[in-house]
């Protein structure tokens, strides 16, 4: 099979481990927002964001170097060596944070004893989930990492329902549900996998290399994260905790973007660093790229030409502030998943300095933009900084890839247009009268379908042709 062909086939299966259960979370989002005020969720969705800042600092990203190091490993041994390290790192750090974390969160929070061991336990659960998957994944488990990902969405929405409807548990309640999901689903994919016949002696040559492969991915992440986290703590101190509510709400549907990149990220990853020693990787990675850039748009635009129909039918009306901010945000993940696609790229070529200096050059100029505007525009602040400093890493990461390929261009004045007719069409809400933005809003939509399916023709026929064959037979 080839490199393309088992991407998609990777793709699809990590598709089918996460879509329903992330069809289901939505559906569930009017459950959510009446149960829950703007300024819990905005409390939830803080301590989540710094849960992923602190989890790459604990780990180093062992796990991602476990992943890549695995991809050339020859044999069992290798092997148990490289998850050996990956697993004593980890260890080490948990067992090093805990006590800091509870001497910090005592000295300068007023979180009761009960949260700081919630948030804790949660932030170990993060890093278990993150191994078990770095290590289905890097032992060529793909179906098996989709199963994990079934498992944990279905996990982690029962028990929401539990902890927000019946115990009316409230934003320590949803902590709760992730942990115990995520603990849950680590512990059966180590067991399915067979852990402890991986574990070996440590290996001070190769946990130098592994440590020298992931520490400059950290700068990267804690950088994405920080962005994130310097958002919610200036909405949160200079607003309040309900603004963070409004503003993690408007972040939710553009996650739809991450959502649908990440099935093909996972895979992507592993792809890119295998095709790297071949004659053919430069029209490889210029023919994925076109693909990607052509989905990533039609999602996006999609998205936004839908939410004026899906945004009232799902979230209450308390948030209805929310709104206004989707189309920035959604553009912003636009670009920051293009990024992405280059960073993947980088990895393969395990060039990953650059991905730390670009995304920690992006967080201090989101973090400037917010503290300057803030207490002007708002919210707005912390939507445009993100797009500010998604569209820098973008730009750079773009230019700097040419150091090992020429990933050529599509057009933009298309989609340019598409894009601008999109998000007309979405403000006209607050213009013109309704059934004039209902009637533009319809235009709009059908406009977007049309141009996603044209622009991905090519990508959507053989798929269609295979799922009318399937059937057939």
């Amino acid at each position: 099979m080839n490199q393309k062909k088992q991407l998609v086939k990777n793709t699809m299966i990590i598709a089918i481990g996460k879509l329903s259960t992330q069809i289901i979370s939505y559906i569930l989002l009017p459950l959510y927002t009446s149960k829950l005020s703007p300024a819990e969720y905005g409390s939830y969705d803080f301590v989540c964001t710094v849960s992923l800042f602190l989890c790459p600092l604990i780990t180093l990203l062992m796990e991602e170097s476990m992943f890549r190091f695995l991809i050339d490993a020859t044999n069992k041994g290798e092997e148990k060596r490289i998850i050996s390290q990956t697993i004593i790192y980890t260890v080490l750090g948990v067992v090093a944070f805990v006590p800091l974390a509870i001497i910090a969160l005592n000295l300068f929070s007023d979180y009761s004893g009960m949260f700081i061991f919630a948030f804790i336990m949660f932030v170990i659960s993060n890093i278990f989930i993150g191994l078990s998957n770095a290590l289905a994944r890097g032992l060529s488990k793909i179906k098996l990492y989709s199963l994990s990902n079934f498992i944990l969405g279905i996990g982690t929405i029962i028990l929401n329902i539990i902890f927000i409807v019946f115990l009316k548990s409230g934003a320590e309640g949803l902590l709760w549900s992730n942990t115990i999901a995520n603990i849950a689903t680590a512990v059966t994919i180590f067991a399915m996998l067979k852990l402890w016949k991986y574990i070996g002696k440590f290996n001070k040559k190769l946990m130098k290399e592994m440590v020298h492969y992931s520490v400059p991915l950290v700068p990267n992440s804690i950088s994405w994260n920080i962005i994130n986290m310097s958002d919610r703590i200036i909405l949160i101190q200079m607003i309040n905790s309900a603004a963070n509510g409004i503003y993690a709400m408007a972040s939710k549907f553009p996650n739809i973007i991450n959502v649908v990149y990440g099935y093909f990220y996972t895979a992507w990853k592993e792809s890119a660093a295998r095709i790297t020693k071949e004659d053919n990787k430069e029209a490889y990675y210029n023919s994925i790229y076109h693909d990607t850039k052509r989905i990533l748009f039609s999602v996006t635009i999609c998205l936004i030409a839908i939410m004026p129909f899906a945004f009232p039918i799902l979230i209450n009306k308390t948030y209805n502030e929310a709104y206004v901010y989707i189309p920035i945000i959604m553009i912003s993940t636009y670009y920051s998943n293009l990024s992405s696609y280059y960073g993947g790229i980088f990895a393969a070529f395990k060039d990953t300095k650059i991905m730390g200096t670009t995304t920690l050059v992006a967080a201090s100029i989101n973090l400037v933009i917010d503290l300057i505007l803030v207490k002007f525009i708002g919210i707005y602040a912390a939507c445009f900084s993100t797009l500010i400093a998604d569209l820098i890493v973008y730009y750079y990461r773009k230019n700097k890839l040419k150091k090992y390929i020429n990933l050529k261009e599509l057009k933009v004045l298309g989609p340019t247009i598409i894009m601008i007719f999109v998000c007309y069409a979405y403000y006209t809400k607050y213009f013109l009268p309704m059934p004039i933005h209902w009637i533009i809003s319809i235009i709009s939509l059908i406009v977007a379908v049309a141009y996603s399916v044209a622009n991905n023709y090519k990508i959507i026929k053989p798929i269609v042709n295979r799922i009318k064959s399937k059937f057939s037979k």
